[in-house]
């Protein structure tokens, strides 16, 4: 009995002590913590480096902030290091992202990490000699790992690019190329369209509604991400060059026509590469259509047979196809893509009516569309002489004008350089304040003819 009663409490004084031991662990951890994140913080990232270091070793799933913070210690370690001492800070830094997906697997999205690791491989691969090949192998394991993820803008033209150097040096064939310029377009275009409708919540509110401070940043982030994607398409599409010409395209769809002629992506793809490259002339173009309306007729078919009808000269007939394509599209944000096709359409043929009404129902869809505004204000300006009744009242439709342009601007951050210039060129040919106290007009209301059939107020002196 006595040996129990002795072997129980050894066995409490031992849980006790383990007991302390692991809140003094705990302490020590937490203190840790808290000194390395305090320099961060300051953006002392070399005092940061020691206790940070200490934490990642000893517990490496403590907190997460051992891998938010490490992430800018490290990446201010490669930026100050010498050449020896940056590579291991690199490598670490991709080890640190393979610690987190490993320790905080839930919090850390695959596609955005397996990236970034790539990224960093990438920006430094003359200091790890890395090449091409293992490069894009990297890329594509993380896209292929977590695609919905996968969202950063120069990552996805890393990836793009690389395809497009193991294409030049023969180790890719066109058709791979191709597919890959599709998957990173069509990709850059669902963010686009995520991004469109985050921003179409605050523009939709009105132009006078002033946004919350929180509202305010999310928006600005948004049209960041906007601006980056709208670069970065820009950007896919140069890289692609002279590579994806109707003299490369034409045989290759030739060759593979009768493989995947039951392949609605197949075809979808062939369709839209041939119409982006000015490929509608040939007979192919008018098959894969054919092929793809019998097969599975939607909204792009509809304005590929549009496409077709006006080539023929039969406007009545391809309007009816372009509304179709209006019609059978999904959302919101691909209907106001084909109603500002069909309204640039209109002004190209000089029916500048036409051209606002179909302007006007693509912002209704997409109230961020700052390309319609300014497209209405350029038609205005260009109106300006036919459409008021005496010199002045012809300059007064620049005032007009310069409040579609600057709509633009206040829905569409990325225009804010084009509609600077648009209504500095535009200020200029309005009449100046002495023409206004000289005329007696100040504050009148002027009504502008023809098909702007809008009023202009003259500015108070």
């Amino acid at each position: 009995m006595k040996t129990k009663i002795t072997l129980l409490i050894a066995f409490l004084f031992l849980g006790l002590n383990s007991v302390s031991a692991q809140g003094q662990g705990q302490e020590e951890d937490m203190n840790t913590l808290s000194i390395f994140s305090e320099y961060a913080k300051a953006k002392n990232y070399d005092a940061a480096y020691e206790p940070w270091m200490e934490l990642r070793q000893r517990n490496p799933k403590f907190n997460r902030a051992i891998y938010t913070y490490g992430e800018r210690i490290l990446k201010d370690k490669i930026k100050k290091s010498s050449a020896g001492e940056k590579t291991n800070f690199i490598n670490d830094l991709v080890k640190l992202y393979q610690e987190r997906m490993t320790y905080f697997a839930s919090k850390t999205p695959k596609g955005e990490f397996m990236a970034k690791a790539c990224q960093v491989k990438y920006d430094n691969r003359k200091a790890l000699n890395i090449g091409v090949e293992e490069l894009y192998d990297c890329f594509d394991a993380a896209y292929i790992a977590d695609q919905k993820t996968f969202t950063n803008p120069k990552s996805l033209y890393t990836y793009f690019s690389l395809m497009v150097d193991l294409y030049d040096a023969g180790k890719k064939p066109a058709q791979a190329l191709f597919n890959k310029y599709d998957d990173i377009s069509e990709k850059i275009e669902a963010e686009v369209k995520n991004y469109t409708q985050k921003v179409n919540k605050y523009v939709a509110q009105g132009e006078d509604v002033v946004l919350s401070t929180k509202d305010a940043k999310r928006k600005k982030s948004y049209d960041s991400y906007l601006r980056a994607y709208g670069l970065i398409i820009g950007s896919v599409d140069s890289k692609l060059g002279e590579r994806a010409n109707c003299e490369n395209l034409v045989p290759l769809y030739n060759r593979d026509f009768d493989e995947f002629k039951n392949d609605g992506i197949w075809l979808q793809r062939a369709m839209n590469r041939m119409y982006a490259k000015g490929c509608t002339d040939d007979a192919l173009f008018v098959k894969i259509v054919q092929q793809k309306n019998t097969l599975e007729p939607n909204a792009s078919t509809a304005y590929y047979l549009g496409i077709l009808k006006e080539k023929e000269g039969s406007w009545t007939e391809a309007l009816g196809y372009f509304n179709q394509a209006v019609d059978l599209e999904p959302d919101s944000f691909d209907k106001a893509k084909r109603l500002s096709s069909i309204a640039s359409k209109f002004r190209k043929k000089g029916s500048y009516g036409q051209a606002r009404s179909y302007y006007t129902k693509a912002l209704a869809e997409n109230p961020s569309l700052g390309s319609a505004h300014l497209a209405i204000a350029q038609m205005y300006a260009k109106s300006a002489n036919n459409c008021g009744a005496d010199n002045f009242s012809k300059r007064a439709v620049y005032w007009l004008a310069i409040q579609s342009a600057r709509k633009a601007g206040r829905v569409d951050a990325s225009l804010k350089k084009d509609v600077a210039n648009t209504v500095a060129n535009y200020r200029a040919k309005v009449p100046t304040k002495s023409e206004i106290f000289s005329s007696g007009r100040s504050g009148e209301v002027i009504k502008i003819g023809c098909w702007i059939g809008r009023s202009v107020t003259v500015p108070s002196l």
